[in-house]
């Protein structure tokens, strides 16, 4: 009698399956394959099984070895605004043009979705980022001490002061274009002649964050 059951059983797993996967395919049919779209309510949800799923349990019991201080603060938030702003934005919102663009969009790093995670489950993405998204793994034989202090990091953007944004704006990654104008209004500054500005810099003003 059991293998009848175990058919049976295995036969509705596999319907529900089938059948999961037709309801995305059409809802992908019919809105197309726009990164500009906002996820379904299913996609989420299934993004995030998968992700709570495809991480091990041992990373959901590891510790932060690094000890909070000001001197930490600042490293893991200059390190913050020249490795990741550029998606997840300094305020951790995910609002920028690269995050904009992105399907899924990254997340709000302030909000429960991250925040409600361990630290050693935020140490594992930063360490092994998330297939089939737009977070990469910056993890490498080195980099542990650094991804620990991008979790504390993280810890601390809902508390993120306007004063500390502002202080992230100067870390941020610039074009070649915005290097050379800082070079250039730094050599007017100190009584040199400006250079004519390059057609592209007004365009890429358009893109800064």
């Amino acid at each position: 009698m059991r293998r009848p059951v175990v058919i049976g059983s295995a036969f509705v797993v596999v319907a529900l399956a089938v059948s999961v996967g037709a309801y995305v395919y059409m809802r992908t049919a019919m809105h197309g394959f726009s990164a500009r779209a906002e996820p379904s309510s299913t996609e989420r949800m299934l993004a995030t099984y998968a992700r709570a799923t495809a991480m091990p349990s041992s990373a959901k019991t590891m510790k932060n070895p690094v000890q909070g201080s000001p001197e930490v603060l600042h490293e893991s938030m200059a390190h913050f605004a020249d490795h990741c702003s550029v998606c997840h934005a300094n305020n951790g919102t995910g609002n920028t043009m690269f995050g904009n663009g992105l399907y899924p969009k990254p997340p709000d790093l302030r909000l429960a979705r991250t925040q409600d995670l361990t630290d050693g489950e935020i140490f594992y993405i930063v360490e092994n980022g998330i297939r089939m998204s737009g977070m990469p793994a910056f993890g490498g034989s080195d980099s542990s001490e650094d991804s620990w202090k991008l979790v504390y990091f993280i810890r601390h953007l809902p508390r993120l002061t306007p004063t500390e944004e502002t202080q992230m704006e100067s870390l941020n990654p610039k074009t070649p274009e915005e290097a050379q104008e800082d070079r250039e209004e730094e050599q007017f500054l100190n009584g040199g002649e400006p250079s004519a500005k390059t057609p592209t810099m007004d365009h890429m003003k358009g893109h800064k964050q």
